[in-house]
Formats: C-alpha cells, structure tokens, sequence
C-alpha cells in the first residue's frame, strides 16, 4: 500500500482543522517525503501534549499515541529534544482550549 508524503498528510490535516476552526500552524517543516510528524496540543492554560505516530503492534495499524504531556514549557523541551536526532521531523501545533486534535477521526492515523 502506498504511503501518503509527509507534506500531503500536514497539507489534509491543517485543513481538516481549519474546518473545525481549530488554529494550528506549522513550527518545523520537517522532509517532505518521509519525514516524522509531532503533533502539539497546546490547550492555552500553560498544559500541553504531544503526540507520535506510532504502530500497534496488536493490530499493525497506525495510531497516534502520547509522546509527553505536562508543562508547555517541558512538552516544548522534549519537543526540542526529538528535533535534536531527528532534523527530518515535522512539528504541528494546534492551539484548542477544548482539548480538540482530531487525530482520532477516520484517515488521519
């Protein structure tokens, strides 16, 4: 099975977002192609969390787990952190104080 670029998938999420008027932005444009993507959730209380694809090995399906969560200011840490080893890595930043990242709607695991 074909996999989407990394470009293609940001492009569909960020509109999916903006249809649910959930700001979000860019804040690394990682490889096009095949690079990673972190998703931030920023709830604007000083709270975040970041999100991975990851694989569940059960089912072999993709799905997003937490990568961190807690302070911003330690979430951006961490975030830092991954960028360090991987300079390929995308990173999303959804702003929602609802808590809302629409990473687990159909098509975007």
């Amino acid at each position: 099975m074909p996999r989407l670029t990394a470009r293609f998938w940001v492009d569909a999420y960020l509109a999916r977002l903006a249809v649910f008027d959930i700001p979000a932005f860019v804040v690394t444009h990682g490889d096009d192609t095949g690079g990673a993507v972190l998703v931030k959730l920023a709830t604007l209380d000083g709270q975040a969390v970041v999100f991975q694809r990851s694989f569940d090995l059960m089912s072999g399906e993709r799905a997003w787990v937490e990568l961190t969560s807690g302070a911003e200011r330690d979430v951006d840490e961490a975030v830092t952190r991954q960028r360090s080893f991987d300079p390929d890595l995308w990173v999303i930043e959804v702003e929602d104080r609802q808590g809302r990242h629409l990473l687990d709607q159909e098509g975007l695991a």
